[in-house]
């Protein structure tokens, strides 16, 4: 049992973000063996599904703006996991893609959240999932 002192909940924001702070510690603590940051951790499970973006649409995907992503995208570059080339038919356009290491780190990634995810969601009815789901995207919306 923890003996540490949790303030009661008064704000769904105050809890999404202690929420996000302990999940991240543990997704950090699960894939520490891949050497990676919060943010390239992101980038690579939203490149999981094997699909090729732009900086732009990776960026919408991952939540920030694209030229808050070109570090991001440097470390994996330069770590190998992934290349960055030209879109076909369109050449201004930069594709960010998965290497074979890209891919394996990624689908370990991919894995090791829907383990936490199992893990915490386990037993908790289908509607209440469904519901913070539905809080989730709302907030998403708020902040588009």
């Amino acid at each position: 049992m923890k003996s540490e002192f949790v303030p009661p909940v008064q704000s769904a924001l105050l809890a999404l973000q202690r929420a996000t702070h302990a999940t991240l510690q543990l997704i950090a603590t699960e894939l520490v063996d891949l050497d990676l940051s919060a943010s390239e951790i992101n980038a690579l499970a939203n490149l999981a599904d094997g699909q090729g973006r732009t900086v732009s649409q990776l960026g919408a995907a991952v939540g920030t703006r694209p030229t808050t992503l070109t570090s991001v995208l440097d470390r994996l570059e330069r770590r190998g996991h992934i290349t960055r080339g030209t879109r076909a038919g369109d050449r201004r356009s930069v594709l960010i893609e998965l290497t074979e290491s890209g891919r394996a780190a990624a689908a370990l990634i991919r894995q090791t959240l829907a383990d936490l995810e199992n893990r915490a969601l386990n037993g908790l009815p289908r509607e209440a999932v469904a519901g913070f789901h539905a809080v989730l995207n709302a907030l998403i919306e708020e902040g588009s």
